[in-house]
């Protein structure tokens, strides 16, 4: 009786109705954030994981300003006929030093999270410079334009605002940031330093031409180095559920 009578009250005022559910809405947010702040990360670890180098950064930028994203996706789902097309399904380790994320939401395109290594430079530089020479049923518009020079001046800035978003860059790596850029773009320059800080990159004339660094450079090396850095043969669901 006495328990109708008080949700009547309740349910007739209001402000108390909304003071009440505010109260109760607060104490469930709380119970699921605080427990956050007692982890390091939400994360798991994976080995391979590093942040990108210079030229894949600049890449990746490029990637972001030519809209890429909204026709190409880079998040393979946990089903079968993902997995047989596109490799072993994404980890959130891999878009941990993302700002932002590219999971994208449309596939006008094929899928990229494992695109790096299945073409060779040349032709994803031809087929970036001309789709339907390649592909002839494709729809993406030409970006021959890339083969201009890639501006350089913002390279060390860059890596100043991604390590202030988190991105563990280190000053060595902020100091080098031009030299490791134009090493990874010429597979004859001394690349020691560029693999000491970045393990795992691959140093080559991305886009036929080792004399100049473009945004052509820039942007097939970010595809290239997709689904590279993890040996997925050496990831399990016990292993996640351990780290």
């Amino acid at each position: 009786m006495f328990k109708r009578f008080s949700h009547a009250i309740i349910e007739k005022n209001v402000l108390l109705l909304g003071v009440l559910s505010l109260i109760t809405v607060s104490i469930g947010g709380l119970a699921q954030i605080v427990p956050l702040f007692t982890v390091e990360s939400t994360i798991e670890r994976v080995q391979g994981i590093r942040p990108y180098t210079p030229l894949e950064l600049m890449g990746r930028d490029i990637y972001v300003r030519e809209g890429c994203y909204v026709c190409h996706s880079q998040m393979v789902r946990p089903f079968r006929d993902e997995h047989e097309r596109y490799g072993h399904y994404s980890l959130a380790a891999e878009s941990m030093y993302d700002r932002p994320f590219q999971w994208g939401s449309k596939r006008s395109g094929p899928d990229l999270a494992r695109v790096g290594g299945r073409y060779s430079d040349d032709w994803q530089a031809q087929h970036l410079r001309s789709p339907r020479a390649l592909v002839p049923e494709s729809i993406m518009p030409p970006y021959a334009f890339l083969d201009r020079a890639l501006d350089t001046t913002r390279v060390q800035a860059s890596l100043r605002t991604q390590r202030a978003l988190g991105v563990p860059y280190t000053d060595e790596m902020i100091t080098n940031a031009m030299a490791d850029l134009r090493a990874q773009a010429n597979p004859d320059a001394d690349g020691s330093g560029l693999t000491a800080r970045y393990p795992r990159v691959r140093q080559s004339a991305f886009d036929g031409n080792a004399r100049d660094v473009t945004e052509m450079d820039a942007l097939v090396a970010y595809l290239q180095m997709l689904g590279t850095l993890v040996n997925f043969r050496d990831v399990t669901p016990e292993q996640l559920r351990q780290q």
